[in-house]
């Protein structure tokens, strides 16, 4: 928290990062390359997606 001025931003930096975060972490490491971009690129479309 040291870099955040109130705990107030930091939960609201924290609510949005984590939705990201958790929408684009693919875990690298347990696919190969074609399986990777193939996800990453479904992640991105949905992403650009309105949302309704």
């Amino acid at each position: 928290m040291a870099k955040f001025r109130s705990a107030e931003s930091l939960q609201k930096f924290a609510s949005v990062h984590s939705s990201i975060h958790n929408h684009f972490n693919q875990e690298r490491h347990l696919y190969n390359r074609q399986e990777f971009k193939l996800n990453r690129t479904a992640a991105v479309e949905e992403w650009r997606q309105p949302a309704i």
